[in-house]
């Protein structure tokens, strides 16, 4: 019973957080769409996970925090808003990095995962690079 009120409270505040973060028109209203190409990692370089691809549109809530796929990943996750706010503030159609979970898993392994990632933006038609 325990385990389904966390999970209920965790679900909640992830809605509110969504929700927080407002929709992408709002945020970005040049931005027509925003596609994130990620490739999850055990550690920081071994054999990768999954790869996903995840598309957000003007409808779509900007919300760019995605999850940690290890199990036991306590407070973990990729939060992708500042490179993704970066490119679009410097009118960039695309950018590419790796980032480290910033969860714990245990004292044996800190950095438990990673995440490289190519984002790619389309701008609306009439916006025009300054």
């Amino acid at each position: 019973m325990l385990h389904t009120k966390n999970y209920l409270a965790e679900k909640q505040l992830k809605k509110e957080k969504r929700a927080a973060a407002g929709l992408v028109s709002e945020r970005f209203p040049d931005v027509s769409s925003i596609v994130i190409y990620m490739t999850y990692y055990r550690g920081i370089f071994i054999q990768d996970l999954m790869l996903r691809t995840v598309n957000y549109y003007p409808t779509s809530y900007a919300f760019f925090d995605m999850e940690c796929m290890t199990a036991g990943c306590v407070n973990g996750g990729f939060d992708l808003t500042p490179m993704i706010t970066n490119l679009i503030k410097n009118h960039k159609r695309s950018g590419k990095g790796r980032i480290v979970c910033r969860g714990k898993n245990s004292k044996l392994a800190p950095k438990h995962a990673s995440v490289s990632y190519v984002i790619n933006i389309q701008y609306n038609k009439h916006y025009r690079r300054v």
